[in-house]
């Protein structure tokens, strides 16, 4: 009774602030409650608008992004194993630019020849006795393409090395996701890099799918193999296959255009560019490839 007879005399006392007080009166629980639910919808907004998931890996395609090694690597390694068996086949530098769109060298060959004739060697001969001879010269194919890397004919592209030392530094985990014979990757990688820098890789290249580029699966494989998440990966590719196959496995995708795919259609890439780069003020670094997760795959 005391206690109302105090609350109606205030009331009473001070009429004016009585549509003020009666307004904003509100339970104390009430009140407390009001402002924590404002706190947290306030921290939400600003970590969402703030908040950039971290680089986990880089995942590289092998041929014309380590190194521009199609029209002066691969293509000479080929013409060398044809002369050596005396067959009548030259790739040609344009010819050469049609046929890379194959994936996979045994592919690339059986492509051809199944389009244009088979040479005259193999005419007679069963698909089996066929693919076995395309595998052999695609073996010694290999063979040859690593001695030219190891005369030092096929240079790294620019803004490699430096990225690669840059995601070391920084913790990132690297791969080699490649359509390419499994030793050549490793080999190229060994000798344009170093054997130190090769340890800090996991290459997963030639036949260990079943279903080549544009099909995910060896970036799959990656992804399943070293524990990945997909949303935290960047894959570098330089071909219109390689960028179907990043958009198949759903992972982020930079394109450096390289000396056979510069008028390939790039639509649906995350960002295009020449090159890498080691220019300070022009060169794709951490921080750009980190800010590819912003965008939506």
């Amino acid at each position: 009774l005391n206690v109302t007879m105090k609350v109606v005399a205030i009331v009473t006392l001070l009429p004016g602030l009585t549509a003020s007080f009666t307004n904003t009166l509100l339970p104390l629980h009430q009140l407390s409650f009001a402002k924590k639910v404002d706190h947290v919808k306030m921290t939400t907004s600003e970590l969402s608008a703030t908040t950039t998931p971290t680089l986990e890996a880089i995942l590289f395609d092998c041929d014309g992004v380590l190194a521009d090694t199609e029209r002066d690597g691969h293509r000479l390694a080929f013409n060398r194993a044809f002369t050596e068996n005396s067959l009548s086949t030259t790739w040609s530098v344009p010819l050469y630019g049609k046929l890379v769109e194959v994936g996979g060298g045994k592919e690339r060959m059986t492509a051809y020849w199944n389009d244009v004739g088979w040479p005259e060697s193999m005419l007679s001969d069963s698909d089996e006795e066929r693919q076995k001879k395309v595998k052999a010269l695609h073996l010694r194919k290999t063979d040859i393409f690593m001695d030219l890397i190891d005369e030092g004919a096929i240079p790294l592209r620019s803004g490699i090395l430096r990225i690669v030392d840059e995601a070391i530094a920084a913790g990132v985990q690297l791969a080699v996701c490649s359509t390419s014979n499994e030793k050549a990757v490793e080999n190229l990688v060994r000798r344009l890099m170093g054997e130190e820098r090769l340890g800090k890789f996991k290459i997963f290249a030639g036949d260990m799918v079943k279903k080549k580029k544009p099909a995910p699966d060896v970036y799959n494989m990656a992804v399943d193999d070293m524990g990945l998440d997909k949303s935290r990966c960047v894959i570098v590719e330089d071909t219109e296959i390689g960028l179907g196959a990043a958009r198949a496995a759903g992972i982020r995708c930079i394109v450096t255009k390289s000396s056979y795919t510069g008028d390939e259609d790039f639509t649906g890439a995350d960002m295009v560019v020449e090159e890498l780069g080691d220019d300070t003020d022009t060169a794709v670094t951490l921080e750009t490839l980190t800010g590819l997760l912003k965008q939506p795959v």
